[in-house]
């Protein structure tokens, strides 16, 4: 909204500092900033709100060392994570844009989610929550939404390189780059990590079986949409088991993706490093400041020994926002490593499913990989303390987020 006050005031008025509201990497800082304070300051007192409602977590008894202490703890704490992004995104981001809509449905969307399934878990006393199959179904259709609004909406555009100087289909802007670009409607290509000519497009999985099947490649397309949100926003889920964690990780995660979004939104950095640009992406700059500064201020009150859980209003937000993320920059295929935390989370997780079934159906008694799982528990039982887990978990990502950085240049 300040934006746009902005915008037109500038229409009417030449006063210092009206076009500063035109630079995203100034509109990101402010977002960052309001973001911080306003999960910093209402954090206290949605906290106090909840344990007013009697929203406490009631822990299952696992067996690990101070997990008693935290029965009781206020769960949905995710309401401080969407409250703080929704507002500076409202005010800094150009609200027509196509990349901030589909950002704000999601975080709106999985965060309705979550909340009834800890509703459920709190007043319903259920400790499972909302059924598997419902949340499923909500995944399904956000992948449904984001991956139509991807494939058919006519502001998702890439501009591809061309190899000659001047073009009478490119901007006057442009022509003084020896690689202009040229527009492309409708594409959906992406990213793939570390290899040169790094561009894959879905369609091409059809054209080799049929040419005229190219038209169709929506059919491919939304389904992979749907399970990356689905698989993003559970891996996500399942490591918010310790204090800190998701939120730690998922903030170097999303500032990660932030930069992705605004090298690729800009030509002249897209150039260089010659990766794909995408028209207006760089507005979910904005979005991501702000979700990284919700993500740290919830982080005050989420660190050992938690004031507030985040639950699943929070945790399935959280992975839901990164996967629309990484798809609208092209780089889901980065996030096998750059979700790497929330990816051996799972695996811990099916491994240890699949083997204790497998050696029970060999030998009548079913055997275990690790202590327990997800991972973070096989470590707590080993005797490490949260703390340490948590601080060692956001080394990792930190080591793989820089990978991540630097496959735009190493191919």
């Amino acid at each position: 909204m300040i934006y746009h006050l902005f915008e037109y005031l500038k229409k009417i008025y030449n006063f210092p500092g009206i076009n500063l509201m035109q630079y995203i990497s100034f509109r990101a800082g402010i977002a960052l900033i309001l973001s911080l304070a306003i999960a910093l300051f209402y954090g206290k007192k949605t906290i106090r709100w909840l344990h007013k409602k009697q929203m406490g977590e009631c822990v299952r008894d696992l067996g690990l060392s101070g997990q008693k202490e935290k029965e009781g703890t206020p769960t949905m704490g995710g309401l401080i994570i969407i409250g703080a992004t929704l507002l500076p995104t409202v005010l800094f981001a150009r609200l027509g844009n196509v990349y901030i809509t589909m950002l704000i449905a999601t975080l709106l969307w999985m965060g309705f989610i979550g909340f009834i399934d800890d509703y459920i878990k709190v007043f319903r006393k259920k400790k499972d929550g909302l059924k598997g199959s419902f949340k499923l179904t909500g995944q399904v259709f956000l992948g449904i939404f984001i991956g139509a609004m991807m494939y058919f909406h006519p502001q998702v555009t890439i501009k591809e390189k061309i190899y000659h100087k001047e073009s009478s289909s490119v901007s006057v802007s442009l022509k003084s780059i020896p690689q202009q670009f040229s527009t492309e409607k409708y594409t959906i290509k992406t990213t793939v990590p570390f290899f040169k000519n790094n561009e894959f497009n879905y369609t091409e999985a059809l054209q080799r079986i049929d040419p005229n099947w190219s038209q169709y490649a929506w059919i491919i397309f939304i389904p992979i949409v749907i399970l990356i949100i689905a698989a993003v926003s559970n891996g996500a889920n399942l490591t918010d088991g310790i204090d800190g964690l998701v939120a730690g990780t998922s903030s170097i995660v999303v500032g990660t993706l932030a930069l992705l979004a605004w090298v690729s939104g800009n030509f002249i950095f897209s150039n260089y490093l010659n990766i794909m640009y995408i028209p207006e992406v760089g507005e979910m700059v904005i979005f991501s400041a702000s979700f990284v500064g919700a993500l740290i201020g919830f982080m005050w009150y989420n660190t050992y020994p938690a004031q507030v859980f985040m639950g699943d209003t929070g945790s399935l937000t959280i992975g839901g926002v990164i996967a629309v993320l990484a798809i609208a920059t092209r780089k889901e295929l980065m996030l096998p490593l750059l979700c790497g935390v929330f990816l051996i989370e799972n695996l811990s997780v099916i491994l240890q499913v699949v083997y204790f079934k497998y050696t029970k159906r060999k030998s009548g008694k079913g055997k275990r990989i690790f202590l327990m799982s997800p991972l973070h528990h096989h470590f707590q039982k080993k005797g490490y303390h949260e703390s340490k887990i948590v601080n060692r978990f956001l080394i990792i990502q930190i080591f793989l987020a820089v990978i991540i950085v630097i496959s735009l240049k190493v191919r």
